[in-house]
């Protein structure tokens, strides 16, 4: 079992800054490397409701049950086509700059959910978070200090009841509150066939509906890299959002930008953006607490 650092890598400032990253004056400190505070290390493995617990990877073994989780999910439920280095384990090159964060059986000790989560000290270390490669996030330079990027969320198939979702957000909120973190990005995504549709048209409609709801403030809108070409697709179907979705705009999320396509996963992804200070005070009392 190889052992990885903890954390996996620092929540801390460093002096290298991509263009992707203006800070104020008083977060520039020396390239030194920083002593990182007690606070910023990952919680420990809990009970995070009847039968599973919550934790974050701690060694590469744990990495890998969550990359097979993905593959599981991505690969052989909805058809995406992945290049990977190990058979059957969905990694790519952001994964070993991230946090994982695991969802397990407590009976069978199965990773049955997981998200991984980007850092703004990681995202520098690697030059751009994956949204990135979707989106031109140009707007949202002002936010990356405190802004982590949430991706490859899945659930096993028999367990998308809502317990183990709730889990990692309850998590996610407490990780986001030890480091006083208050911005969430990410692509979330529409299958190319959803709801009964084909094409896309499920993903035109979704845009459709959100665009006059849920869009974000002008300032933080970003622009598909790849964009779904929308207009010419039937965005008039009475469709629901995947679920995930639908959680995030409970939690007060926002929309960004329209949807960019993803080929190789053969998803609609819509850029979203969710802010600590936005949660609904009944999710606020229930992940924080206050």
């Amino acid at each position: 079992m190889q052992e990885l650092p903890n954390p996996m890598f620092a929540i801390s400032q460093l002096g290298s800054r991509p263009a992707f990253w203006r800070a104020p004056p008083s977060a520039r400190v020396p390239s030194a490397v920083p002593v990182v505070p007690a606070a910023t290390q990952p919680a420990p493995a809990r009970a995070a409701g009847p039968g599973i617990t919550v934790s974050w990877a701690r060694h590469q073994d744990d990495v890998r049950a969550a990359q097979r989780l993905r593959y599981e999910v991505f690969a052989g439920e909805m058809g995406a086509r992945l290049t990977t280095p190990l058979e059957n384990h969905d990694i790519d090159l952001f994964d070993d700059f991230c946090e994982h964060l695991l969802v397990r059986d407590e009976e069978t000790e199965q990773v049955i959910g997981t998200y991984r989560v980007l850092t703004p000290a990681q995202a520098r270390r690697i030059g751009s978070t994956y949204s990135d490669t979707e989106f031109d996030l140009t707007r949202l330079r002002d936010l990356r200090e405190r802004m982590v990027e949430l991706g490859r969320s899945c659930v096993h198939r028999d367990h998308r009841q809502g317990g183990v979702i709730l889990a990692l957000w309850g998590a996610l909120a407490a990780f986001m509150h030890r480091n006083k973190l208050d911005t969430m990005i990410g692509c979330a995504s529409i299958p190319m066939c959803h709801d009964g549709a084909r094409n896309g048209d499920a993903a035109a409609s979704i845009w459709r509906q959100l665009s006059a709801t849920h869009m974000a403030p002008i300032q933080y809108q970003v622009q598909p890299r790849l964009a779904l070409p929308v207009d010419r697709l039937d965005s008039e179907l009475v469709v629901e959002p995947p679920a995930l979705i639908k959680g995030y705009l409970r939690l007060g999320a926002k929309v960004l930008g329209a949807p960019a396509w993803d080929p190789d996963f053969n998803t609609a992804d819509l850029p979203m953006l969710m802010r600590i200070d936005d949660l609904p005070s009944r999710y606020r009392k229930h992940f924080l607490g206050n």
